[in-house]
């Protein structure tokens, strides 16, 4: 949860919403291929985290999810996950 509230500067409580989506799930996933690959499990989260973060929102997924093109994928994907999480509270 550090490495990504790190990354993309949200905080704590954005990170676990993102990380409970099912765009957290695939997050844990390319974690899970790192340490099959035989990274450390320090490793494999700081390259699943340098990945999401070197790809970019683009025209369809910004369409689909309202997030600006252009924003990191990770950053993106947190803050929507936050966004739901609170218009689901409210």
């Amino acid at each position: 949860m550090t490495a990504i509230s790190d990354a993309t500067g949200q905080p704590l409580e954005s990170v676990r919403a993102f990380l409970d989506s099912r765009h957290g799930r695939h997050f844990a996933d390319d974690v899970q291929n790192g340490l099959y690959s035989g990274a450390t499990l320090a490793d494999a989260i700081e390259q699943a985290t340098a990945r999401w973060m070197g790809w970019t929102i683009g025209r369809s997924t910004s369409k689909q999810y309202g997030i600006p093109m252009g924003l990191p994928y990770l950053t993106g994907f947190v803050i929507h996950c936050e966004i739901v999480e609170e218009s689901l509270v409210a």
